[in-house]
């Protein structure tokens, strides 16, 4: 770190970092470039202005905060392509029961624990459908289930270190000053606190809550819950001979058996205790991303494709699409077997989805409607010649994503293994989460372009533009002037007060400023207040962050309550009346809290 000797020189550099900060400020807010091109513009106006040399500059790219963000992402985003994270929603939703308190009860702590070691909005978004299906099929209100969720999604961050960029900025900021070291599971006494009273908190706040339908109803054409298909056991494959309840419970809840074929002919007498033989053709209805995966399970086919596949010619990679049956279309009330589909087009009928009405057991038997949506497998080129048929009034990619459920006991036994190797220091927490990521694509868990796709580029970039905006208020003694003024203020106070002081001013700072710019501009100053009031620094600096990731004061300090906003159908005043109490209370839990744990006050009032 570059320290000023020359009081003028400090000075001018002072004036040019708040110049420079007036403007990052303005662009955040206003938002009119995006918060990764702000932060890059910020990092290149402080090295032209000889704020900061260039190895401060690019020091944030290099960071560990940066480093474990993007790891955190690809850990994610393996756990969402072997099914983890869809069947613990799917869990989540059938152990809720039908009462809307125990919804609640169920929702909050599940989604706190998914959200401890994957990014909050990920949890949300994978949460947002799984609840608003949930609440219409019980006859609830939406938006008296989608509030409580998202607020325990950004909670759970609290539980561990790694799961909010602003942490992982406190705990760089404490190593690099010297003055302090946060671990992984440092700050989760605080979060399992917070987590525990706001569980009763939104139990007795749900009566506040409006009670409106949401916008998912009015949706609901484009939810296409599941799909006819015709599954055909593999000789040899690790399903044969295997009951019937073992394949139940590895394609997950969206399974659902309709009938059962033997040598050609149809038998009603399989139960979850009948061994599956080679041949044997499942009749069942099934989720689009389910569809997407059986083709790739060994065990496995689609029947459709073990009989047909060789008529699949044509140039190109094979590939799954949707085609949609035009109104007036030639194929009305005729069956695909009539049609002879897989000779005529040279693509495979693998599944069909239609809105209401009866179908017959049989895929080849289905007498086709204006309005049903075929999956089709085929080659790029007979695709094409398809999409310009009249009888079909579109063709559009298959919105189903193949899930690596075969892989998915080995994606948990690596992230065991990253959170034990971070928890125990048997490795840096970076090195850590890093080799979780590999791990993950070395071993298939996730393919790298996907893992690629995961990483949020704005979030990593914005990370490590925005340290070294932190490193400049440090450098240039900004954060120790501004800690003057505020130790002038609060110097007789107790320690308690300081640190409400602290969570409040970042509370309302993130309401405009994402979490991570945050506490960057205010950690600084956090550190530098402890150090004048000659006290450890590490409460201050961790109740600074706490108050950038859990206020819940507008729907536009969360991207997640920004997720809810509109399939809630919330108004800004409805965050307001919730949030506003929550925020006051959280404050207090995390000033005793962090009071408690390095200042050495009492776990009890009294």
């Amino acid at each position: 770190m570059r320290v000023h000797t020359d009081p003028a020189s400090m000075d001018l550099h002072q004036i040019l970092f708040l110049l420079i900060l007036a403007g990052s400020l303005y662009l955040f807010v206003s938002e009119r470039l995006r918060v990764d091109v702000t932060a890059m513009l910020t990092l290149l106006a402080l090295v032209l202005t000889g704020v900061l040399d260039s190895k401060q500059a690019l020091s944030g790219f290099a960071s560990e905060p940066a480093i474990i963000v993007a790891a955190v992402f690809v850990i994610s985003g393996a756990l969402a392509a072997t099914g983890i994270t869809e069947r613990l929603g799917q869990w989540i939703g059938r152990a809720a029961g039908q009462r809307e308190w125990r919804a609640v009860l169920v929702i909050m702590p599940a989604v706190a624990a998914l959200s401890s070691f994957t990014h909050h909005v990920m949890v949300t978004a994978m949460m947002l459908p799984i609840v608003t299906r949930f609440a219409q099929a019980r006859g609830l209100s939406p938006s008296k289930l989608l509030m409580p969720m998202s607020l325990a999604a950004s909670l759970g961050t609290t539980l561990t270190l790694v799961s909010a960029p602003a942490f992982l900025l406190a705990a760089d900021l404490l190593e690099r000053s010297g003055s302090g070291e946060l671990h992984i599971f440092s700050i989760t006494p605080i979060g399992l606190a917070l987590v525990a009273i706001s569980i009763p908190y939104m139990m007795v706040a749900r009566w506040l809550l409006p009670h409106r339908a949401g916008q998912a109803a009015g949706d609901d054409w484009m939810q296409l819950g599941s799909y006819r298909t015709e599954l055909r056991i593999v000789e040899g494959g690790r399903w044969s001979t295997r009951p019937l309840a073992e394949l139940r419970r590895a394609l997950g809840g969206s399974f659902k058996l309709h009938g059962w074929m033997r040598d050609g002919h149809v038998r009603r007498d399989l139960v979850d205790g009948s061994p599956l033989i080679a041949g044997d053709v499942l009749l069942v209805e099934t989720s689009a991303d389910a569809l997407a995966s059986l083709h790739d399970d060994p065990g496995l086919d689609l029947n459709a494709l073990a009989r047909f596949e060789s008529h699949v010619d044509g140039d190109g990679e094979p590939q799954l699409v949707q085609a949609l049956v035009a109104p007036a279309s030639e194929f009305i009330g005729r069956s695909i077997r009539e049609l002879d589909f897989a000779r005529r087009f040279h693509a495979v009928v693998a599944g069909l989805w239609r809105r209401r009405g009866p179908q017959s057991l049989r895929l080849a038997d289905v007498r086709l409607r204006e309005g049903d949506l075929l999956v089709l497998f085929g080659r790029a080129s007979r695709l094409a010649e398809l999409a310009s048929h009249h009888g079909f009034l579109m063709l559009m990619p298959f919105g189903g994503e193949a899930k690596r459920r075969l892989r998915a006991p080995l994606a948990l036994a690596i992230l065991a293994a990253t959170v034990v190797a971070a928890a125990t220091e048997w490795l840096a927490a970076p090195l850590a989460f890093l080799f979780g990521a590999v791990a993950m694509v070395a071993t298939r868990c996730v393919d790298v372009d996907r893992a690629y796709r995961e990483i949020d580029v704005r979030v990593f970039v914005m990370i490590a533009g925005v340290i070294p905006l932190g490193v400049a208020m440090e450098s240039t003694g900004t954060a120790q002037l501004l800690a003057n003024g505020l130790l002038r203020v609060v110097a007789d106070w107790p320690a308690l007060a300081v640190l409400l002081v602290m969570f409040g001013v970042a509370a309302l700072l993130t309401q405009i400023l994402s979490d991570g710019a945050t506490t960057v501009l205010l950690a600084p100053v956090a550190l530098n207040l402890a150090h004048g009031l000659h006290l450890a620094p590490t409460p201050f600096v961790v109740c600074t962050a706490l108050g950038a990731v859990v206020a819940f004061l507008t729907p536009i300090g969360h991207h997640g309550n920004l997720l809810i906003l509109g399939p809630g159908q919330y108004r800004f005043g409805d965050f307001l009346k919730i949030g506003l109490p929550l925020t006051v209370l959280i404050a207090l839990v995390c000033a005793w809290m962090a009071r408690w744990l390095w200042l050495g006050g009492p776990l009890l009032p009294g």
